[in-house]
């Protein structure tokens, strides 16, 4: 009954058209009607206590960091060494976009921001150089949404503070499944890519390569500076995501001088209005996160699940069944604020590696954001390339299926994740 009239409220306030932090706080105070626990200030504590966190500050850094790369000029400067290195080839727009998104998940950690930046960029060359534009538009969608899986992730920010997991080893955990993401996209781009005849751009000249890495060395600095401090234990991510915010500052006005400080103020405001939207789900959350934990309906979902318990590869399926079906109807931050602290108590009591566990589910979300029928990153590139949502839905069905295939792997073979999280871990 318990469960009932907390999903109960939750769906029938999303399905009238009430925003998700505030059907949070319809479910809470349903179930806090129901426990006869209903108190104002206690709603209220719990409330203030979900925002105030440590950890949590690095979503406005790395919010704030993003914003000053696309203004700045960091991300131009990185998907043009892209261009020059892999333009060339047959399909190599594509390529690009694919590499170009590896890069700047590296430097921003969000796939808004990201898909944006691509789309912009990238888009409008590939469909003058012949290729068919909502295919064009579902590669760069899919490649987008690498940003919540390689470091640093705003998505393992949410989730490590929602399960308690160090966010360190969420970071470094992700590097290896995030290229993987990549890689099977970059598959499917090479078997689509060959039905299509399009004459690729000329292969860039040495002096070109090298033109484009000396202009793009101060960008990829960020990436290297991040994993490196984590690594050596230099800087916490919360201290990581000041350090990338303050370094791509300095990069932008006085190296690249193509952010001008009279620009700053809409910098901060574009970044305080994405942050402020995040913070406020966390903090609705916390106080139905608190509500599971007092009504115990983790130990009777543990109950429920108990004969998979002994089949932790089945439960596992089971949970990203689960988590795809979620993920074609919420987005990403609410579907890990709201799943995390009820699976987060079956994931352990079988035994599974909770960093383990949180890569697969920021995987799985990541890839949510590319499914229909809400899928935000799809609705970017359809704002930002004037398509259709049926366009760049149809475009991304085989590079999401490519990604979806990547996941389930590593769900049958552990060792994929486990292996160099462990060697990148220490």
């Amino acid at each position: 009954m318990t469960v009932f009239i907390f999903l109960g409220s939750l769906l029938a306030a999303m399905a009238i058209g009430v925003p998700i932090a505030y059907a949070l706080l319809v479910s809470g105070v349903a179930l806090m009607w129901h426990l006869d626990l209903f108190d104002a200030q206690i709603l209220a504590q719990n409330v203030i206590n979900g925002a105030d966190s440590f950890p949590l500050l690095a979503v406005p850094f790395f919010m704030l960091a993003g914003e000053i790369m696309n203004v700045g000029g960091l991300s131009q400067r990185i998907v043009r060494l892209a261009l020059v290195l892999v333009g060339h080839r047959r399909g190599g727009l594509g390529f690009v976009a694919i590499l170009a998104a590896c890069l700047l998940a590296a430097l921003s950690g969000s796939a808004v921001a990201d898909t944006a930046a691509l789309a912009a960029l990238l888009l409008p060359m590939m469909v003058k150089a012949g290729h068919d534009k909502a295919r064009a538009g579902g590669l760069i969608a899919s490649a987008g949404i690498i940003a919540p899986v390689i470091p640093p992730s705003i998505g393992f920010v949410v989730f490590g503070v929602a399960a308690n997991v160090s966010i360190s080893k969420l970071f470094l955990a992700g590097i290896v499944p995030g290229l993987l993401m990549g890689l099977a996209i970059a598959i499917t781009w090479y078997w689509v890519s060959q039905r299509e005849n399009v004459t690729p751009p000329p292969k860039a000249s040495r002096a070109e390569k090298l033109q484009a890495l000396k202009e793009s060395t101060w960008a990829l600095f960020l990436p290297v500076i991040v994993i490196v401090g984590l690594k050596m234990g230099v800087f916490t991510p919360t201290e990581a995501a000041a350090v990338a915010a303050v370094y791509a500052l300095l990069v932008a006005t006085l190296v690249y001088r193509e952010l001008h400080w009279r620009q700053l103020t809409d910098v901060f405001i574009s970044a305080a209005k994405t942050t402020a939207v995040i913070m406020f789900l966390v903090a609705a959350a916390m106080v139905s996160a608190w509500l599971i934990t007092v009504a115990d309906i983790p130990r009777q979902l543990v109950g429920l699940l108990k004969p998979l318990m002994e089949h932790p590869t089945l439960l596992l399926i089971a949970i990203m069944v689960l988590v795809m079906a979620v993920g074609t109807a919420m987005d990403m931050t609410p579907t890990i604020l709201i799943l995390t602290p009820v699976l987060m108590p079956v994931v352990k009591a079988a035994g599974i590696d909770p960093v383990y566990f949180g890569v697969l589910f920021i995987m799985n979300n990541a890839i949510g954001l590319i499914t229909p029928p809400v899928g935000t990153v799809l609705n970017v590139v359809a704002g930002v390339g004037k398509m259709r949502m049926d366009e760049v839905t149809r475009g991304v069905i085989p590079f999401m299926a490519a990604q979806f295939a990547m996941m389930f792997l590593m769900v049958l073979f552990p060792s994929i994740v486990l292996v160099p999280m462990r060697w990148f871990i220490g």
